[in-house]
C-alpha cells in the first residue's frame, strides 16, 4: 500500500468520504511502522452525535461505536429498531456498542445488559458489579482497565504502578473478559509527552502478558489528532471522533 492520496468520487457523501480519508490515514500509519491495517480498529466516538448520523456511518460500512454518556447512549440504542436502515443486507451487523466514560456505581448494571464493550474500568468495586449484572445469555463483557499513566490529578484511570495488580483481580471474574488497557494522555502536555504515554502503556500491556494474563489483545490509545503516534506504539483500538463526524456540540448530561 502507498501513501498516494485516496482519490474519492465528487459525488461520496460528506461522511463516506470522511471515513474513507480517516481509514488512509490509519492505513499509512501501519504501513510506516510495518503493521497490518487490519490490526487496528477504528472506533467512531460518537458522543453528541445524532441517531440518524450513525445510521449514515453504519451504512458507509463502520460497525464500531464508543458513546461517552451511559443515558445518551441507551437512548440511542432504543431508537436504533427504528432508524435501521432496510437495504437488504441482512448480513451487516449491528452496530457494536462501547462505553469509553467514566462509569458510576449506580449505572453499572445497565451496562452490564447494553454494552459488548466497557474501556474505563478503574476500580475493581467496578468490574465486579459488571460481572455481577452481565446477563447469563449474553457472551462476556469486554472490558479494558483504564490507566493514569500521566499521574494527573483528579483524573480517571487506575495509577500506573496498581495497574497490574487490579489487571489480576479483574480477570478471575467469570462474566468479564478483560481484553487490555486505555490511556487517554493530557493534550496539554505535548506530543512527546502523549508518545511515552503509549509507549508506557504498551510496555504495562507487555509486562501483564509476561506475568501470564492471557488474551490481552486491545491497547484502546489514540484519537483524531494523534492516532499515526498511537499505532505507532502499538495501538490496536483508535477512537476517533471529530475527523469523522466534524466539531462536537456541547455533551448532554449523563
Amino acid at each position: 500500500m502507498s501513501d498516494t492520496p485516496l482519490i474519492v468520487p465528487h459525488d461520496t457523501p460528506p461522511l463516506q468520504q470522511a471515513l474513507a480519508a480517516l481509514q488512509q490515514r490509519m492505513a499509512a500509519a501501519c504501513q510506516r511502522s510495518g503493521r497490518d491495517p487490519a490490526s487496528v480498529r477504528l472506533l467512531a466516538v460518537s458522543k453528541t452525535v445524532a441517531a440518524p448520523v450513525i445510521a449514515q456511518a453504519w451504512m458507509a460500512g463502520q460497525i464500531d461505536f464508543g458513546e461517552n454518556y451511559v443515558q445518551e447512549a441507551l437512548e440511542k440504542q432504543s431508537l436504533w429498531p427504528h432508524i435501521r436502515p432496510h437495504d437488504g443486507d441482512s448480513a451487516r451487523p449491528d452496530p457494536v456498542w462501547h462505553l469509553i466514560g467514566p462509569l458510576q456505581s449506580n449505572k453499572t448494571a445497565v451496562v452490564a445488559r447494553q454494552f459488548a464493550w466497557v474501556h474505563s474500568v478503574d476500580r475493581l468495586k467496578i468490574a465486579q458489579r459488571l460481572s455481577d449484572q452481565r446477563p447469563e445469555g449474553l457472551p462476556p463483557l469486554n472490558v479494558c482497565v483504564q490507566v493514569n499513566v500521566q499521574g494527573e490529578i483528579g483524573k480517571s484511570g487506575v495509577p500506573l504502578a496498581e495497574a497490574q495488580a487490579l489487571c489480576a483481580a479483574i480477570a478471575l471474574l467469570p462474566r468479564l473478559r478483560l481484553r487490555g488497557l486505555m490511556v487517554i494522555p493530557d493534550p496539554d502536555r505535548g506530543a512527546s509527552a502523549t508518545r511515552a504515554a503509549f509507549e508506557a502503556l504498551a510496555a504495562l500491556r507487555d509486562r501483564l502478558v509476561a506475568s501470564g494474563l492471557q488474551g490481552l489483545d486491545t491497547l484502546s490509545m489514540g484519537m483524531s489528532g494523534d492516532l499515526e503516534d498511537a499505532i505507532a506504539a502499538g495501538s490496536t483500538c483508535v477512537r476517533v471522533g471529530t475527523a469523522l463526524f466534524g466539531a462536537r456540540t456541547a455533551p448532554p448530561a449523563g
